[in-house]
């Protein structure tokens, strides 16, 4: 914990009045659309207890489903079901019965379902890369040809294998290759095949954001209105609305509390987040952080409160402090270099906090040894909290532009790939972390 260098501000009731008027940026935010009451009339009716029942009633064909594709001797339509399953973000509701199929499938040496299929093959790599198993990018040797380069004029097997190759890791220089093949097939569908509106679509999307950096509950929506009547056989309509609603829409019970705590933070850190950048004056915003500083000195020496409280207010202590080195760049008019950006704001984006604050709110029991963990800012944290900030914040690129002179469009160039480059870490830290698979 970093103290001021500020000694304690006191008030002194003789003191003038400074009668200077203080110029304070604005954001020009907008008020919200909907009000007070509006807000507290909406309700949900997948809340119900029919909803609640019919959705376990879907729940047990689901599993039936699995259970049946699970015993045949077909990997590919078991991965398949894998697939459609967790881009439903309907996965977490099965993850017993998902491992043990992928657990069969990383262990079946019988290769035959998958030979000369680089659809298959990149789709195994890619749901085994995702659940942590170490699969080597040797698996893809035999799509080669002499000069290194990938044989495949399949539109369905180029964008697999463009999937997958988000999943790789550093010093992979056949994923690497991999991703220049495709991302360069894909640029070209786009260009060649304008009356294919269907292939455009899936060429675009992915070429704007692979499916592994998309958000689950927003990638459900777009994947049941495009694809899933024809993906999965109990999906009509009535069904799958109701199947979302009883469990991917309506909060679980023993979800709720910790959904309040962590939209109260969000909240919190976006109200405050803009006082740091807009509104607050330095002299302000020092004496501010100085007196959150001084508060959890005050509770560490006296022991008021619990350790994980503790936990809590020393995370808020650390986004305080990115949150005012941020506004000293502002007002003395510094402008950091990219790497000097991206670990500042490995803590202003929140990441830390929010991951510490959701571990407390929802687990139970707290296991000392992992809230030690999340609490040491582990390289998952921080890698991930940079990929949130490069996804979230157009200002990097700026840095870029501002510290090597390069143009708008090769900034946004070098961000993207500083993105993927970030991947990559995480999933080296995934695999680590399961590496008893």
């Amino acid at each position: 914990m970093r103290m001021s260098k500020y000694k304690p501000a006191q008030c002194f009731a003789s003191a003038q009045p400074d009668t200077a008027a203080v110029v304070r940026r604005s954001a020009n935010n907008q008020p919200s659309i909907w009000d007070h009451d509006f807000l507290h009339s909406l309700s949900c009716n997948f809340t119900s207890e029919s909803y609640k029942k019919q959705g376990e009633h879907l729940k047990g064909k689901v599993k039936t489903m699995i259970n049946e594709v699970s015993v045949t001797n077909k990997p590919l339509d078991q991965l398949e079901l894998i697939d459609n399953l967790q881009r439903l973000r309907l996965a977490y509701h099965f993850e017993t019965e998902i491992e043990s199929i992928l657990h069969n499938i990383y262990n079946n040496k019988d290769d035959k379902w998958k030979n000369e299929n680089l659809y298959a093959t990149s789709l195994e790599f890619r749901l085994l890369r995702q659940h942590g198993y170490n699969v080597s990018q040797e698996v893809f040797s035999s799509f080669r040809d002499k000069n290194r380069g990938f044989i495949c004029n399949d539109f369905k097997g180029i964008l697999s294998l463009y999937e997958a190759s988000y999943c790789s890791l550093e010093g992979e220089s056949i994923m690497e290759e991999a991703w220049q093949f495709t991302s360069k097939h894909l640029k070209q569908c786009l260009n060649s095949n304008k009356d294919d509106e269907d292939l455009n679509e899936q060429a675009r999307r992915a070429l704007e954001l692979p499916l592994h950096w998309r958000m689950p509950r927003l990638e459900a929506r777009w994947w049941e209105d495009k694809g899933l009547r024809e993906k999965l056989r109990f999906a009509r309509s009535r069904l799958i609305t109701s199947f979302l609603g009883g469990l991917g829409i309506a909060f679980e019970p023993h979800f709720a509390y910790s959904r309040r705590v962590l939209t109260i933070a969000g909240a919190l850190v976006t109200v405050i987040d803009d006082i740091y950048d807009i509104y607050g004056t330095l002299d302000e915003l020092d004496l501010f952080t100085y007196a959150v500083e001084s508060e959890v000195a005050d509770h560490i020496l006296k022991q008021q409160d619990s350790d994980q409280l503790l936990r809590i207010k020393n995370s808020w202590l650390g986004l305080l402090q990115a949150f005012l080195e941020e506004a000293k760049w502002y007002h003395n008019k510094y402008a950091p270099t990219l790497e000097e950006y991206l670990k500042n704001a490995a803590l202003s984006i929140s990441g830390p906090l929010i991951t510490i604050t959701a571990y407390i709110s929802a687990t139970n029991p707290i296991i000392e040894k992992e809230l030690e963990y999340l609490e040491s800012n582990p390289d998952l944290i921080q890698w991930s909290s940079r990929i949130f900030l490069l996804l979230n914040d157009l200002g990097t690129s700026s840095c870029y532009m501002h510290e090597t002179g390069a143009s708008e469009e090769a900034a946004r160039e070098h961000i993207k790939d500083l993105i993927r480059q970030m991947w990559k870490k995480v999933m080296m830290d995934v695999c680590r972390a399961s590496n008893n698979k």
